[in-house]
């Protein structure tokens, strides 16, 4: 076995999985060759018997079975039609107001963010529907841009996400408590992306007009009717779903199997639940949760290797170091996080990085749920911020090429909306209680 110092090894390890990520490789397979080959290198043959353990005990987890089946329900919602239903519900609701429709789109990125789990299904749908309702009205391009990558990155934070139960079990934190704290800085984020596009629309009124009036709905009977069509039946999924959780009648993998039912229901309601959508549906969730769960599997092979030659420590005494006192430590946690997720997809970072910032954060007497939400609402600037950018992508790549938007639009969209995140952490960080105070009501 090589001898190596736990700096160097700090530094190369991270080091290489930048250069295989970058290098376009998935980043299971990056995560896992690393570990296997450092771990044979610098810890012998006994790394095999750790990675065998590790392996075994994420595949026989019992909460990860909440991920197919909340991408089931949220594939189900999608195909269902639901999205634009209730696009055009609020499209008419708010419509008459200046910037009406990038309102619209972000309350829709907020709902559907609620069933879907991921951001693929909403950004995409806001792509193809909101984008051109907007651009063709003359709204600017670029926020837009940022309105759409915006709301549709909702889905990765608000519950039911996907990170959040990943991240419960690594942390050691109920994944049902970090659902109901991540529900008021979600709504706030979504409240304060509100407030910019109206303020931005007073200060300049040519950046999103007014809906003419030939396109607008004055009848409250008809928008009631419209409402009650295609809101309510969310409304009452998400309720009904997260409504469990909280009240402790059931633990998330159960409150999912029913939401994927409920989905199912509401698909055949809508007379979409066929053959061909219950494949569709099936076949995404199959797909996803194979990515996560070996995504799972190469992380955790870095992370014992990492752990095991002393990385871990040297982490530790790194961050303790920073100046400032606690909440220097915390500022250097968020911007190793920012930095990062540039780079490092979002499953892999949650991975490799909180088994390291868990213990920092008990020892400097940080609250663990809150630390939790802090760090996935950092997290979720990653998906706006290039290289990585996942929101940037999935908006480009089913962007109508007619309407003639360019990355340099979609960058400059999505840069006061990062800085809006980044306002959302300093308020959860002065008001704390935006996090705490709900998982503290929930029913034991």
């Amino acid at each position: 076995m090589l001898d190596v110092s736990p700096g160097i090894l700090t530094f190369v390890g991270f080091g290489l999985i930048l250069i295989g990520v970058l290098s376009g490789f998935p980043v299971a397979w990056v995560l896992g060759g690393i570990g296997v080959i450092t771990g044979y290198l610098f810890w012998g043959p006994e790394a095999f018997s750790t990675f065998y353990h590790q392996m075994y005990g994420l595949t026989s987890n019992y909460i990860l079975l909440a991920i197919p089946l909340f991408i089931f329900m949220g594939a189900m919602i999608e195909e269902s039609g639901i999205g634009e239903k209730l696009f055009n519900t609020m499209f008419y609701i708010f419509g008459g107001l200046r910037g009406g429709i990038a309102i619209t789109a972000i309350i829709v990125g907020t709902l559907l963010a609620t069933c879907l789990g991921i951001i693929a299904g909403s950004t995409v749908m806001l792509t193809i529907v909101a984008l051109p309702a907007m651009i063709r009205r003359g709204y600017e391009k670029a926020l837009s841009c940022g309105v759409v990558c915006s709301s549709g990155s909702l889905g990765i934070f608000i519950p039911p996400s996907i990170l959040l139960i990943i991240y419960g079990p690594i942390a050691g934190i109920s994944v049902g408590k970090l659902f109901m704290a991540a529900f008021m800085p979600g709504f706030l984020l979504s409240g304060l992306y509100i407030t910019y596009i109206i303020i931005r629309c007073i200060k300049n009124p040519n950046t999103a007009p007014v809906l003419p009036p030939e396109e607008r709905i004055s009848s409250v009977a008809a928008k009631g009717r419209m409402f009650a069509t295609s809101a309510m039946p969310l409304l009452v999924l998400i309720f009904s779903v997260l409504g469990v959780i909280y009240t402790g009648v059931a633990a998330p993998t159960e409150a999912a199997a029913m939401g994927a039912v409920a989905a199912s229901l509401i698909a055949l309601a809508y007379r979409r639940l066929k053959y061909g959508t219950l494949k569709s549906a099936t076949k995404r969730a199959f797909e996803a949760t194979v990515m996560v769960i070996f995504t799972c599997i190469g992380a955790a092979m870095f992370q014992s290797v990492f752990m095991a030659l002393g990385g871990g420590d040297y982490f530790t005494q790194m961050v303790l170091a920073a100046p400032g006192g606690r909440w220097g430590v915390f500022a250097l946690i968020m911007l190793i996080v920012l930095f990062l997720g540039m780079f490092i997809p979002d499953i892999a970072m949650i991975l490799i990085m909180v088994p390291l910032i868990t213990p920092i954060g008990e020892a400097l007497g940080f609250e663990d749920v809150w630390l939790a939400i802090m760090f996935n609402m950092a997290l979720q600037t990653s998906f706006m911020t290039p290289p990585y950018a996942q929101a940037i992508f999935f908006l480009k790549g089913a962007v109508d090429k007619s309407l003639g938007v360019t990355t340099g639009d979609i960058i400059r969209g999505v840069v006061p909306f990062i800085a809006i995140i980044g306002i959302g952490i300093f308020l959860c960080v002065m008001f704390p209680q935006i996090v705490t105070w709900l998982p503290s009501t929930m029913i034991k």
